[in-house]
């Protein structure tokens, strides 16, 4: 086997006009920065596990990024954060969702998979998990970016909840060039999204695995796609390793990332079909808008989304990276 990475940074309202240059490079940096984490651990014949785990963590702390450190406000200006992760050699899972002080939900979600005794832990209950694990936590603040709040404060002005963060910055930037509806001015906000990264190793391994601060101004309480096994992430050696991001109830509705599994395994689809069954019909039939990564146990790769972008990437050990935001770059 050749192995793979590949990594998404969310989708959604995503143009050339809506980045300037500057805000451009420093995606592309983080995205490559992720990828070459995943890769190292690839090429010195690491597991997929941890080749997603390593791109997933160093997703999460990097503020540019709707996971971690710069996770979006929900409706009572709490942050809430989800993560999910799965091993395709053995199925095995672990997931956490509204979690208020785990500064890394990837890794929270890995120690329920490696504690085996539970797949979704949730709130307060994984929150002491993670301690018992001696995992870090920290004070609410440390999730705190002046861009997010900023964008949480529009969307509450427009009456727009459970934005996507793509769209709710789209949103604010619409707003920053009205002087009637302008707060406070530019905020300097690019656009951010849920991560996620999917893997094959050189056993033929593969991984996934899901991290998101979920929707803007969602109620409290509310969990997305992102944790539940089968909707936002799923591996399996059989098929395919896969990771979504986007409108989240759409998401779980369909069952998106098992879908892409089932329609290998049972309809005898190649990655390329399957994915595009999901995303760009099925999706879009019932208003769902997003996309995926996902990695075959050939170690094919497919990244469809039906939104204006998606922030991704790509990498074979010993390789190049390759990364792409916009609709016409190429992968």
């Amino acid at each position: 086997m050749n192995p793979v990475i590949a990594i998404h940074g969310g989708a959604g309202t995503i143009t050339r006009k809506s980045l300037d240059a500057e805000q451009e490079r420093a995606y592309r940096a983080a995205l490559d920065h992720a990828l070459r984490g995943g890769q190292r651990i690839l090429e010195q014949g690491g597991g997929a596990l941890d080749a997603v785990t390593e791109a997933v963590f160093r997703l999460e702390e990097c503020p540019l990024f709707n996971a971690g450190k710069g996770a979006v406000f929900t409706h009572a200006g709490t942050h809430e954060l989800d993560a999910a992760i799965m091993d395709g050699r053995t199925l095995a899972a672990g997931a956490v969702a509204c979690v208020k002080s785990l500064r890394n939900p990837i890794l929270a979600a890995r120690r329920v998979m490696e504690d085996g005794r539970h797949v979704l832990l949730a709130g307060e209950g994984a929150e002491a998990f993670a301690r018992d694990a001696g995992l870090e936590t920290v004070p609410p603040d440390y999730f705190f970016t002046e861009a997010r709040h900023a964008q949480w404060r529009r969307a509450l002005a427009e009456g727009r909840s459970d934005l996507l963060d793509h769209d709710a910055q789209a949103l604010a930037a619409q707003m920053e060039t009205s002087a009637e509806t302008s707060i406070g001015g530019s905020t300097g906000m690019g656009k951010v999204g849920t991560v996620g990264a999917v893997a094959l190793d050189a056993r033929g391994d593969l991984a996934a695995a899901t991290s998101t601060g979920g929707v803007t101004d969602k109620r409290a309480g509310r969990v997305g796609d992102s944790p539940l096994i089968g909707a936002g992430c799923y591996a399996n050696n059989r098929t395919v390793a896969v990771s979504c991001t986007g409108t989240g109830e759409h998401f779980i509705r369909l069952l998106a990332a098992y879908d892409v599994s089932a329609l290998m395994e049972y309809r005898g689809l190649p990655l390329a079909e399957a994915c595009a069954a999901v995303v760009l019909r099925k999706l879009p039939a019932i208003g769902g808008l997003g996309g995926l990564i996902a990695v075959d146990s050939q170690g094919e790769v497919c990244l469809p989304f039906n939104s204006e972008g998606m922030y991704r990437g790509e990498a074979r050990a010993g390789g190049a990276r390759s990364t792409a935001i916009y609709r016409d770059d190429h992968d």
